[in-house]
């Protein structure tokens, strides 16, 4: 049997406590876009950092008290905020968020969905979609970015706003596929991101191109984050092009190189 001297035993016990104590919570505001491509990449920026990520979920925009610019509004505190541009490009006017720490991480196109075990009805053109919403009995979206476009924007273009008043509704702080799969919409839009990971539903698409909208996906250290440095490198990371293989599995599409670039800044 091995004799452990006193003064290596110290050694050995100081060298965990300091190791222990350079490890970090970095805690991560998170709309759901970009919630399921963190969920898969976390353990490995865990691995390779020694810190961990605390996620706290809440739509980018909106009334609810979830809402991230509501979260932080409060007084809640996190290291850094992972939302949709223009709603982090808000948080940055108004001085939320430390200059330079803005990473482009993401694009999100919308997509559509159905109950598991229901007929995909065809959504491949503009007239397509168009005759699909008139024969669906109701619809969902979401009350972030994507479901406004869809109910300020999608219908109006279609030129069925009237039509689609009384059968479209708006799904507040859950996920829309979520709804659609207990039977309460027959239809439910939202990022396609946000639809893939929700059991019970069958994804049909994305939105046609001509009247498709790309909602980009971007994050940012806070002005008063306790742990800037880590989460300017959790940012760096998600960016990689390593991560983002992850990333374009969960149905969102990288950033081109050149835009990626122009945001990526050292926080001091």
């Amino acid at each position: 049997m091995h004799k452990i001297y006193p003064s290596l035993l110290a050694a050995l016990v100081l060298s965990s406590l300091s190791t222990a104590a350079a490890a970090k919570d970095v805690t991560v505001m998170i709309s759901g876009g970009f919630k399921a491509a963190l969920e898969k990449l976390a353990p490995q920026f865990e691995a390779q950092s020694g810190d961990k990520i605390i996620l706290v979920s809440g739509p980018s925009m909106g009334q609810s008290a979830q809402a991230i610019p509501n979260r932080l509004a409060r007084g809640e505190k996190t290291d850094v905020v992972i939302m949709v541009g223009d709603a982090l490009k808000n948080l940055e006017k108004g001085s939320w968020l430390q200059p330079g720490s803005r990473v482009e991480l993401a694009d999100s196109p919308i997509g559509v969905v159905v109950k598991q075990g229901q007929p995909k009805p065809d959504i491949s053109s503009r007239d397509a979609l168009r005759a699909t919403l008139l024969q669906a009995g109701s619809v969902a979206y979401s009350d972030s970015a994507s479901g406004r476009y869809v109910s300020s924007q999608l219908f109006k273009t279609l030129g069925i706003e009237a039509q689609m008043k009384d059968k479209a509704h708006k799904v507040e702080r859950v996920p829309v596929a979520g709804e659609v799969a207990g039977g309460k919409y027959a239809l439910g839009f939202q990022q396609v991101s946000e639809l893939l990971p929700v059991p019970g539903v069958t994804f049909i698409g994305e939105l046609p191109d001509s009247v498709q909208y790309i909602t980009r996906f971007a994050g940012a250290v806070t002005a008063h984050a306790e742990h800037r440095q880590e989460g300017k490198a959790l940012l760096d990371f998600l960016a990689s092009p390593a991560a983002q293989q992850t990333v374009a599995a969960t149905g969102l599409k990288s950033v081109p190189a050149t835009q990626t670039a122009q945001r990526r800044d050292t926080v001091q």
